[in-house]
C-alpha cells in the first residue's frame, strides 16, 4: 500500500477533535456540497453509515441522492454541474471512522456507468474499482479513531469529463466497506447490540484552473473484485491463473491498464501472510512483475488503536515486515499502472498469474480489478 502518508495520519488525529454524536441519523445530514467548492473540493459521501456485510439491508434512511445497494455498499450519481466543475487534476479521499467493528475490513471506492437515464441497477452497470484500502483495527472510544486514505486519479478525471461518456451514461460514485460487528459487540464499550460498523466519507479534490480539451476516452472496463484463487476461479486448476480477453471495436493510442490486487487469507499460512511474485502478461508479452507488500506498516501503529495480533506490543523492523505483511492495516491499496502503448482494433489479452500462491486448505483469495483506458 503506497498512498498515504504518515503526515496525512497525523493530521487526521488532530482534525478529529471536533465531536460528533455517535449515531447521526443519516436523513439529517445537511453538509454535502453540491458542486466542487472554493477548496476545490467535492463532497460525495459525508460520514455515511456501513452496517453489518453478512446481515439484512437495513431500511435506515439515507441522505438525498445516495442509494443503499446493500448494507456495506452506497452510490450516488454525479451531476451535471458537479461533473463539468471537476478540473484535469484529481485526487479521491476516502476517509474512514470507527463505529462498532474493530478489525481491518478491505474497502474500496468505485465508479459505476449507468446507461443513460436508467434507473440504477447494480448488476446492470459497469463498475471500475478506482482506489481500495484496508481499515486499521479501531477502538472507537480511543483516538484516533478515522483515518484518511488519498488516491491521485487524474485518469478518472478525463473520465468523467468525457463528452462521449457522458452522452452515453449517468456516472454513479460507489463506496463500499464490508464490515463484521460481532467481536465488537463483546469487546468495545459501547457497542453491544449494535450493527453498524463503520462511518465513510469519499472527497473528490480538483485542481481549479486546469481545464483543458482532452483526447476522446476509449474505456473497457474488465475485472471487478472478481476474487480469483487456485481453486474455485482460475484458468487451470491447482494454478492461479486468470486470463481476461477485451475485444476492441477501434484502434486505442496510449493504452494503459489501471490494475488492483491484494492478498487474503488469514487462517495459519494464508496468504495474507505470504508474499508472492506476480506476473503480468497483456497478448503473452510480460508487462509487469511485483511482489506486493516490502515495507514498514510502524507509520500505520498509531492508527490500530485496537490491540491485535498483527502489529503486536512493540515495534518491528522493516525486515520484520517484509518477512510476511502483504498490506498495513489503515493502508491503501497501491494502483499499478501498466502502459501498453498504441492497441490495433481487434482481441486482446491480459493474464495475470502468481504461480506460488497456496490457498491452504483451499481458503483466501485476491480481488481483482482491472480496467483498459486510453484515448481513440
Amino acid at each position: 500500500m503506497k498512498n498515504l502518508l504518515f503526515a496525512l495520519l497525523c493530521a487526521s488525529a488532530l482534525l478529529t477533535s471536533c465531536k460528533r454524536s455517535e449515531m447521526i441519523p443519516a436523513s439529517g445530514k445537511s453538509t454535502e456540497t453540491n458542486a466542487l467548492t472554493t477548496g476545490g473540493t467535492l463532497r460525495v459521501f459525508d460520514q455515511i453509515l456501513f452496517y453489518d456485510g453478512y446481515a439484512a439491508t437495513v431500511s435506515e434512511p439515507v441522505p438525498e441522492g445516495v442509494i443503499r445497494v446493500n448494507n456495506a455498499k452506497y452510490v450516488k450519481k454525479l451531476t451535471t454541474t458537479q461533473l463539468e466543475s471537476i478540473g484535469n487534476g484529481l485526487q479521491l479521499k476516502v476517509t474512514i471512522k470507527a463505529s462498532c467493528d474493530n478489525y481491518d475490513r478491505i474497502g474500496y471506492a468505485g465508479l459505476a456507468l449507468v446507461k443513460k437515464d436508467a434507473v440504477y441497477s447494480d448488476g446492470d452497470a459497469k463498475h471500475l474499482e478506482i482506489g481500495r484500502f484496508i481499515t486499521p483495527f479501531m477502538n472507537k472510544n480511543k483516538k484516533p479513531d478515522e483515518v484518511p486514505y488519498l488516491f491521485s486519479v487524474d485518469n478518472l478525471a478525463a473520465i468523467l469529463k468525457d463528452p462521449a461518456v457522458n452522452a452515453a451514461y449517468d456516472l454513479y460514485l460507489e463506496l463500499s466497506v464490508f464490515g463484521v460487528p460481532y467481536a465488537a459487540n463483546k469487546e468495545i464499550a459501547g457497542c453491544a447490540g449494535r450493527n453498524d460498523v463503520f462511518f465513510g466519507t469519499l472527497d473528490l479534490i480538483s485542481t481549479t484552473g486546469s481545464v483543458t480539451v482532452n483526447p476522446a476516452v476509449s474505456l473497457e472496463p474488465m475485472s471487478f473484485n472478481q476474487s480469483i484463487n487456485n481453486y474455485d476461479n482460475t484458468d487451470v486448476a491447482g494454478k492461479t491463473v486468470k486470463s481476461i480477453t477485451v475485444n476492441l471495436a477501434t484502434a486505442v493510442k496510449a493504452a494503459k491498464l489501471y490494475l488492483i490486487t491484494s492478498n487474503h487469507g488469514a487462517n495459519a499460512g494464508g496468504e495474507e501472510y505470504n508474499r508472492r511474485d506476480h506476473f503480468v502478461y497483456f497478448d503473452n508479452t510480460l508487462k509487469l512483475t511485483y511482489k506486493p507488500g516490502g515495507k514498514s506498516c510502524e507509520p500505520y501503529r498509531p492508527v490500530n488503536t485496537q490491540g491485535n495480533g498483527i502489529y503486536g506490543s512493540t515495534p518491528k523492523t522493516t525486515a520484520q515486515w517484509a518477512s510476511f505483511s502483504n498490506w498495513c492495516p489503515g493502508d491503501a491499496i497501491p494502483i499499478r499502472v501498466i502502459s501498453l502503448g498504441d492497441l490495433t482494433a481487434g482481441s486482446h489479452t491480459f493474464k495475470i498469474e502468481v504461480p506460488d500462491a497456496v490457498f491452504k486448505d483451499k481458503q483466501g483469495y485476491i480481488p481483482l480489478s482491472v480496467y483498459l483506458q486510453g484515448e481513440k
